[in-house]
């Protein structure tokens, strides 16, 4: 019943977060699956599992806890960190100690709910942009005239809202979305190129949610490397690929993850600062390796950011 009623929760708070409503998320049960296992699966198939500790509790260190507590070692599911299965009895020392404790409603709740941050842009078809763009023409009529289907097509600007939300920008104001669609869709039709021509028209969103305070702690990149970045690219009639040397692409990415490495001991979230012409492309080098690095370029912060570089990526 607590499950059920997080699940109501999780989507709308996804849809508050992220503009899209998401489907409707069944719960069943599978008798192949052990007591305590479970299962995420978005269109039929896996994506995640984890197993719970249905009278338990899970402790995860924030790094500031000072003292080792009794249980079983486990990972948390949704982010992978390190953490504790403990009873409950555990459970008043383990927070007195500054553990971050959570019962298993919680850990599952968390776990689905990143799962569908993480795959929300597989669940947005033609259908759902059609929904959204008839939602829109009520308030907007002039503005989805002349863009749809005059200058692009439902699936081309799926294709833009996926990119979005595949890095976790918001789509909610579709307004702003449309307005630099119908600027520069008669120039382009890369949906690669206009998703970034809509980022930059999306930097008070951006900020706001990568960059909370007015100060940005950032990873820059190497002038030279980015000169090399956009040197590789190729341009084709069906888009861009880059055709960067192994070499220089094995030195980039050892040289990211030391300073990642370095970011990470500091607790915050690592941000990576590009100029707008190199962003894509090496979002797109980075994406296997890292793939939930934030990748920003300068374009996407508001004016009265201060910018601090915490390191420089070079190869």
């Amino acid at each position: 019943g607590d499950l059920l009623d997080r699940v109501v929760m999780i989507r709308r708070q996804i849809a508050l977060e992220l503009g899209m409503v998401v489907p409707i998320i069944r719960l069943r049960d599978n008798i192949q699956l052990g007591p305590n296992q479970y299962r995420i699966k978005i269109k039929g198939i896996e994506v995640a599992e984890g197993e719970l500790v249905m009278d338990g509790f899970l402790a995860m260190d924030p790094g500031t806890a000072a003292g080792e507590i009794e249980g079983t070692d486990t990972l948390e599911p949704a982010f992978g960190l390190p953490a504790k299965w403990i009873k409950e009895e555990e459970k008043d020392r383990a927070e007195m100690l500054g553990y971050t404790v959570v019962d298993p409603p919680t850990v599952i709740s968390t776990h689905l709910t990143e799962t569908i941050k993480a795959h929300i842009h597989e669940l947005l078809g033609r259908q759902e942009v059609k929904k959204l763009v008839d939602n829109l023409k009520e308030n907007h009529p002039a503005l989805v005239d002349e863009l749809v289907p005059k200058q692009m097509t439902y699936g081309e600007v799926q294709k833009v809202l996926a990119n979005l939300l595949r890095e976790g920008v918001s789509i909610r104001d579709l307004v702003t979305i449309f307005e630099t669609l119908a600027d520069y869709a008669p120039a382009t039709h890369d949906p690669d190129m206009l998703t970034e021509y809509v980022r930059q028209s999306l930097s008070r969103t951006i900020s706001k949610k990568f960059v909370p305070g007015k100060k940005a702690r950032v990873v820059t990149l190497d002038q030279g490397l980015e000169e090399k970045i956009l040197n590789s690219v190729q341009q084709t009639e069906q888009g861009s690929f880059i055709t960067l040397d192994p070499d220089v692409t094995k030195k980039m990415i050892n040289s990211l993850s030391n300073q990642l490495h370095a970011f990470t001991q500091t607790g915050e979230q690592p941000i990576v600062l590009t100029s707008p012409m190199v962003r894509l492309y090496f979002k797109k080098l980075t994406e296997q390796f890292a793939p939930g690095l934030v990748v920003l370029s300068y374009n996407e912060l508001e004016p009265g950011i201060e910018i601090q570089s915490m390191g420089v990526v070079s190869a």
